[in-house]
């Protein structure tokens, strides 16, 4: 597939308060979308699970490496940041409720969340902006891995309104931003793999693999995701999920079975491990149960089998909703 390139004036992401610039090192002018690289936009079926779990393996690049500005700005910006992500995550996780979407829709909005933030920055003035990365995170998101898509004017957002223009282009940023790489691997990929390996004969694979989705969950407020491989917190919530005594030396042989795996891996592992146990110890800290629908933890909805036609590197279609003669269609503006 050819690239193609998609460029709108800044012009339409602003507000009526009149923000000079929406980002901080933001082109003055224009973003320019780029489409998927070639290889990256590859759809084919995979029999043997092991290679298809080293595949998913080489699509983390980027994760648990990266110099990220939610860690490198200004100490105050860094503050104001992490707390604005905190909300963000209520939202995403309140409204991937209220329209019923799967926790791994709301998983993958966050992760999009914390990419963009890997490579820009939104000025503490702006509070507007996080609201509106917010919605189109988890629209895009949803275009991704829901059957049933909203339209946007049905989004709940509280304190500021949007035009769906506004939101449509804030995605094409968010599309630009990430490079059209929007297959990020989750979690939830691994799980079923992961319980085989680290769980052989356990009498009680779903069990495992619903508590470790709790487990995921629950970190989601105190990661960056972009600090840890999905495959890393994957199977520390698995292992969590399977045995809460487990000592290092344990850990290390059942790492081991991962024949790529080694010392550095099996030390992510443990620290990610040991922070999932930190959470159960400090029930004030874990997020709250609004976080985590029961009705979304079906483990049946987890399993990403590789002979399945789905595949994790294809670029998807973005079809966007055009009931504008229904949506609200003010300007951002507080209410």
């Amino acid at each position: 597939m050819g690239s193609s390139g998609i460029s709108f004036s800044l012009s339409s992401l602003m507000c009526e308060e009149g923000e000079d610039s929406f980002f901080e090192d933001e082109d003055e002018n224009t973003c320019i979308i780029n489409s998927l690289d070639d290889d990256n936009n590859t759809c084919f079926v995979l029999e043997d699970e092991e290679e298809y779990i080293e595949y998913l393996f080489s699509q983390e690049r980027g994760f648990g490496s990266q110099i990220h500005l939610l860690s490198c700005d200004d100490h105050s910006n860094r503050h104001w940041l992490w707390s604005a992500r905190l909300d963000a995550i209520d939202w995403i996780f309140n409204t991937q409720a209220k329209f019923g979407f799967k926790v791994q829709t709301a998983y993958l909005s966050v992760t999009y969340f914390d990419r963009f933030l890997s490579k820009r920055s939104i000025d503490e003035s702006k509070p507007w902006a996080i609201q509106l990365l917010s919605v189109a995170c988890l629209s895009l998101a949803a275009k991704m891995e829901e059957q049933r898509v909203p339209p946007l004017y049905e989004y709940p957002i509280e304190e500021y309104r949007f035009e769906n223009k506004v939101i449509k282009n804030m995605e094409l940023m968010i599309l630009g931003t990430l490079e059209w790489k929007m297959a990020s691997p989750t979690p939830f990929a691994y799980l079923h793999y992961f319980v085989n390996k680290f769980c052989p004969g356990s009498s009680r694979p779903e069990t495992i693999i619903t508590k470790a989705m709790e487990h995921i969950v629950a970190m989601v407020k105190d990661v960056n995701l972009m600090d840890q491989r999905p495959s890393i917190i994957a199977s520390a919530a698995i292992l969590a999920a399977f045995d809460a005594t487990l000592t290092k030396k344990a850990m290390d042989l059942r790492i081991n079975l991962i024949s790529s795996w080694g010392n550095i891996e099996s030390g992510h592992v443990f620290s990610c491990y040991n922070l999932i146990q930190g959470k159960r110890r400090d029930k004030v800290k874990t997020p709250s149960s609004n976080l985590l629908s029961t009705t979304q933890l079906s483990s049946t909805c987890v399993l990403e089998n590789p002979s399945n036609n789905t595949c994790s590197g294809a670029k998807r279609k973005l079809s966007y909703e055009e009931d504008s003669e229904n949506c609200p269609g003010q300007k951002l503006h507080r209410l």
